[in-house]
């Protein structure tokens, strides 16, 4: 074990301080937590998968669907415009 002595930045005193408290820790534990915690290597976290469905034909050809959305939405504005909102 070493003993060394550090200068800390408010906030990072703070940032210690507040760990302190929280898990009731020394301040000397609560130091060593930070440094382990900052600068051990992280494990692998465990990748999130989205499930996917397989839904079929599509029922309307979809080539032209977001020129079709940008024309309904062209549509929406104008008619908003025209009465006023």
């Amino acid at each position: 074990m070493t003993r060394t002595t550090i200068t800390l930045t408010p906030e990072a005193d703070s940032l210690v301080r507040r760990v302190m408290r929280e898990r009731g820790l020394s301040f000397k534990d609560a130091v060593n937590a930070a440094i382990v915690d900052g600068l051990a290597p992280r494990e692998r976290r465990v990748r999130f998968e989205t499930p996917t469905f397989d839904l079929g034909e599509a029922l309307l050809p979809l080539d032209h669907a977001l020129a079709l959305a940008g024309e309904l939405e062209d549509e929406a504005l104008l008619s908003k415009r025209d009465i006023g909102k």
